[in-house]
């Protein structure tokens, strides 16, 4: 009797500094199982502020298969492992991602960073660098948050990598106004100027104002920037917000919890980045596999996955 032909797994991970508490791996395999696609994802600690280490790393992980490389950590989905197929980039390396891509998307390069490359061959064009940040955080506000954005006031704080790739979907969502905001002034104004042409297109006015004054009675405050990362107070006074706004952290966790205390003491409404994750992860997901995963199964899972993980245990 013949052996069953073995199953060669697609392997892709996520790159970044720190990246041991990523969702990822947990989220596309869920992804996997759903649409039944043969793939293992895991995770890849790089080095911050080693010159071309970064480049270095993924250059390594396209070149191999999964089983080649040991210090990855896969999940342990099936036997046999395939190519490398692809990266999710986070924190700090989405300007470095962009660079390696010799291909770009137009939202990547609007943002000018990647979240995302796919490591296609050179026949076909070489590397594709993009961006997902932008189009989940959209649909999280309005598919799963039930907020439209077209004719709104938004308030976007900061103008990072994260920042960066939210802009220009925020945008092409039309709303009335768009205020960036960020500590280092320079930046805001730079990433505003790359817009602009993208934002007289949709009609939506696009201005920068300082942290300290960035308006007032917003409808939706988007955090961005690096002050949950660092537990920081929330960088804008309170007034930006109108009550009942929606006021979203892109952090989750314990991180996301000041702001969003913050938030809902000023009778807003706090949400976390977790639907973000999701929903960027599963545009990925159709940028790599061609096929689109329902979201609200993943993500209700893997609100019950940190609940439980956060939850006080009985003594033994």
């Amino acid at each position: 009797m013949s052996l069953p032909a073995p199953t060669l797994l697609d392997h892709y991970l996520v790159v970044g500094n720190p990246v041991a508490h990523s969702q990822s791996p947990f989220i596309h395999a869920m992804f996997a199982r759903a649409t039944g696609q043969a793939l293992r994802y895991g995770r890849l600690l790089c080095p911050v502020g080693e010159a071309g280490e970064f480049a270095r790393q993924v250059r390594a992980f396209a070149a191999s298969t999964a089983g080649e490389i040991g210090e990855f950590d896969t999940a342990a989905v099936g036997r046999f492992s395939g190519p490398a197929r692809g990266c999710n980039i986070t924190v700090p390396f989405k300007f470095e991602a962009f660079a390696l891509g010799a291909r770009h998307t137009e939202r990547a390069a609007l943002a000018q960073a990647a979240n995302l490359l796919s490591f296609e061959p050179a026949a076909s064009g070489g590397w594709l660098a993009d961006n997902t940040d932008g189009a989940g955080l959209v649909r999280d506000i309005e598919h799963n948050a039930c907020v439209p954005l077209a004719g709104q006031r938004v308030l976007l704080i900061g103008a990072g990598g994260a920042a960066a790739g939210a802009l220009g979907p925020l945008i092409a969502a039309q709303p009335a106004s768009l205020v960036l905001c960020n500590r280092t002034p320079d930046k805001a104004h730079a990433l505003a100027a790359r817009h602009a042409d993208w934002a007289a297109a949709h009609g939506v006015a696009l201005s920068v104002r300082p942290t300290d004054e960035p308006g007032s009675n917003f409808d939706v405050v988007v955090n961005a920037s690096a002050s949950s990362l660092q537990a920081s107070a929330p960088p804008v006074p309170a007034s930006a917000l109108r009550a009942g706004a929606l006021a979203l952290d892109m952090m989750y966790g314990a991180a996301a919890r000041p702001y969003l205390s913050w938030a809902e003491s000023h009778s807003a409404r706090g949400r976390d980045g977790l639907g973000m994750l999701v929903e960027q992860a599963a545009e990925a997901f159709f940028v790599w596999r061609g096929v689109r995963p329902e979201t609200a199964p993943v993500l209700a899972a893997l609100r019950q996955r940190l609940a439980d993980a956060t939850a006080p245990r009985a003594a033994p």
